[in-house]
């Protein structure tokens, strides 16, 4: 079999692969296609600019390295560049960019660079002297990098954030997509880029608002008449942060208001930073386009901390609080509070008001106490794995069966509630849910959760399996 731009593509990937940590491969490398291969000189394509900036800057070395390996020292690299074209013209283009490292990696001119066919259009409601109005950033400088602790549940956001923070508009990540659960640090970590950015460029405006304030203000133009200056207004800010983006879902007037000024900051090289409780794919009722640019530059998922950063977070309050407390008293929380950070700083602070108001020393027979109040009042999020046993006992199969690829109409439906029940007891993403119920794909737990809701409906039997499976599981 003759050598081909896939082979040589795969050998290249399973080399960088071993060199380089999973969440890096699975951000960078898993996205690029081999697209042809001629004259040792090997194609390959990448979702944006910015992507392949950032391969050029962090990766030539290895991408060097790997494709040398395969096709000898005369080997070159060409990026083909393939996105879609912001305003209206639905042809993507694409632009041939040779590997700018000066070895034997090829040379610095552009290949066929083919422009867009837009040029950018120009914003006729130009207030004068706009650029005169000082905008408040809207900012919380308690938000800052020094205290949000690095732990493994957060360190690619936090890495991107403090990417953004040092180049705004000048990374890969652009818009950074910060999601995960309640009290993960998703709008604390918005903050802290924003506060990194004032110090180190003090001249570039940044806006942090929420998405609900930015949806009313929407509204109030519309009702006022100032639809443009609200956009032009926007179009205005260097950085702009955006919190619970997920809060624009089924509101598509300010969908549509929000794409165009995103895709001005974009073009113009502006930083867009957002958060929301879920990935891209598990948005509903956020329209095609949109979710497009969100996947555009980064999503980095905020997940929950393990107990070495557990123990870190309350260290750090403590210290920031000038506290004492014994290490087994914060082992002891930190053992038992594992949901998100915002409830282990909360238990600290029931902690220490509940010593000071009773003048007690800080036992572990009092933190025994507080704690039992928090676990109580949250409910157990129960695993996808627990899930997936309870169903299977039920239905009297091993997980190994609902898991397989029997299309048999009883495994299927197991299957399809043990999915169901994944998107609806924990926070699980649905491409998170499907890779671990049998290797599945987003759309086949999408697919499942319809298909439950409809026999829900229609099919007696099968809603006694809910209730009783809901029964079990609560």
């Amino acid at each position: 079999m003759g050598v081909t731009a896939n082979s040589v593509w795969n050998n290249c990937l399973v080399f960088i692969n071993d060199n380089i940590q999973p969440q890096a491969f699975k951000t960078w490398f898993e996205p690029i296609k081999p697209v042809k291969l001629t004259d040792n000189a090997l194609s390959i394509q990448v979702p944006s600019k910015f992507f392949y900036e950032w391969l050029e800057e962090h990766y030539v070395k290895l991408l060097k390295v790997a494709l040398t390996k395969e096709l000898g020292e005369t080997a070159k690299l060409v990026y083909v560049i393939r996105m879609e074209n912001t305003y209206g013209n639905k042809e993507p283009f694409t632009e041939k960019i040779p590997s700018s490292n000066r070895g034997t990696m090829g040379s610095q001119e552009m290949d066929v660079p083919v422009k867009s066919k837009n040029p950018q259009l120009k914003n006729p409601f130009v207030i004068p002297g706009i650029r005169n109005i000082k905008i408040e950033s809207q900012l919380n400088p308690n938000y800052n990098f020094d205290n949000f602790l690095e732990g493994d549940s957060n360190r690619l956001a936090r890495s991107a954030g403090m990417a953004v923070a040092n180049k705004p508009g000048g990374t890969s990540f652009n818009p950074l997509l910060v999601f995960g659960g309640v009290g993960l640090g998703k709008t604390h970590l918005a903050h802290a880029i924003g506060v990194e950015i004032k110090d180190k460029y003090p001249e570039r405006t940044v806006l942090y608002i929420s998405a609900e304030k930015f949806t009313q203000q929407y509204i109030e133009s519309v009702k006022k008449n100032t639809r443009n200056d609200f956009i032009h207004f926007y179009q205005l800010i260097d950085v702009l942060i955006i919190d619970d983006v997920q809060f624009l879902s089924g509101k598509s007037g300010t969908q549509d208001v929000f794409f165009h000024i995103f895709n001005h900051l974009h073009q113009n090289g502006k930083q867009v930073i957002l958060t929301s409780d879920k990935a891209p794919v598990d948005m509903q009722d956020i329209e095609q386009r949109l979710l497009s640019r969100f996947k555009w530059g980064l999503s980095a998922e905020l997940q929950n901390p393990d107990y070495e950063t557990r123990v870190s977070i309350l260290k750090n309050k403590l210290y920031r609080d000038g506290v004492e407390m014994p290490e087994d008293i914060i082992d002891y929380v930190a053992k038992n509070i594992k949901s998100n950070i915002r409830e282990l700083e909360g238990a600290v602070i029931s902690l220490i008001a509940q010593s000071s108001f009773n003048k007690k020393e800080v036992t572990l027979e009092l933190a025994q106490q507080v704690v039992e109040k928090f676990v109580k009042n949250t409910k157990r999020e129960v695993s996808i794995e627990y899930i997936q046993k309870v169903v299977s006992d039920y239905f009297e199969m091993d997980v190994a069966t609902l898991q397989s690829k029997t299309r048999k109409r009883h495994i299927v439906q197991a299957r399809q509630l043990a999915m169901f029940f994944a998107k609806k007891l924990t926070k699980a993403s649905l491409a998170s849910i499907g890779s671990q119920i049998g290797k599945r794909d987003h759309a086949t737990v999408l697919h499942a959760c319809k298909t439950v809701d409809n026999l829900a409906e229609t099919d007696k039997q099968f809603r006694k399996y809910i209730e009783d499976l809901r029964k079990k599981l609560s």
